[in-house]
């Protein structure tokens, strides 16, 4: 059984004990979050697991598929990291604020390496979101690539209603995809976004039934491994570089791509 440490501890637990299920079916790996009496809601070490599922992937995985048991993905942080007892053997944002601000820095990065991860070129990432996607989980939707929704999606990033700031990689993506103004919107009013809304602004790329998401989600990455993994890895490396480049920068950066693209796969034909 896998296991992993979280916060900076010695201390392991299983994936299970952490509520995540991992599994590996040829090319195509499944994260679960599997704490549905909690609406899987998240903890330090939820992140200190994707992180180390990130380090741990098998080479021949192409897809990484994201899902939540039961009717939500994700009601984001578990509300007892706010109590003083927080969540047993993990500790509280009360005790974190103890620590030196380096320190405490170090851990949100250890954090965000749990979403990082998601956008490597060589993977293509899917969240299969039903239900509630709050907080940290409407962040960990917006780590992966490509987002299916069940029209029953309610997308609500909570951090600033909780006097808190998204800090789980979730404000790049989320500007990337709606634009400044309506990120800020959907940020400082914290409101709900639905599955049709989400569409329509460039959170989702596919909105279907609730009984159709398993469905959806498994058509689309037959459709992605249908392309061939290194064109994919190099394309989606160009795509992801594009925004930061210039016109002339993004035709140098596809003329590289193609070199090796085609050497690779005429040379000595």
């Amino acid at each position: 059984m896998a296991e992993v440490a979280f916060g900076g501890s010695a201390e392991k637990i299983s994936l299970e004990e952490v509520g995540l299920r991992f599994e590996v079916d040829g090319e195509i790996a499944t994260i679960t979050l599997d704490r549905p009496e909690k609406r899987n809601a998240q903890t330090f070490a939820t992140w200190s697991a994707l992180a180390q599922i990130g380090d741990t992937l098998p080479q021949q995985v192409r897809i990484v598929v994201i899902r939540g048991e039961g009717p939500s993905f994700s009601a984001g942080i578990d509300l007892r990291m706010f109590t003083p007892e927080g969540v047993p053997g993990q500790g509280s944002f009360a005790a974190s604020a103890t620590l030196d601000s380096s320190t405490f820095e170090q851990r949100i990065a250890q954090a965000q390496q749990g979403f990082l991860w998601l956008r490597r070129p060589d993977i293509v990432s899917v969240a299969a979101v039903q239900g509630h996607a709050i907080g940290a989980g409407f962040q960990l939707a917006l780590a992966c690539d490509l987002r299916v929704l069940a029209d029953d999606a309610k997308l609500c990033m909570k951090e600033p209603a909780l006097g808190l700031v998204p800090d789980l990689t979730g404000t790049k993506p989320l500007v990337d995809l709606v634009g400044l103004s309506r990120a800020v919107e959907i940020c400082l009013t914290a409101r709900t976004v639905g599955a049709e809304e989400a569409a329509r602004i460039g959170l989702a790329e596919l909105v279907v039934a609730p009984q159709e998401l398993e469905g959806a989600v498994r058509d689309l990455t037959a459709a992605l491994l249908a392309t061939g993994r290194d064109a994919a890895t190099a394309t989606k490396r160009l795509l992801q570089g594009a925004s930061g480049r210039t016109l002339e920068e993004q035709c140098a950066a596809e003329r590289r791509e193609q070199v090796v693209r085609i050497k690779s796969l005429f040379a000595g034909s």
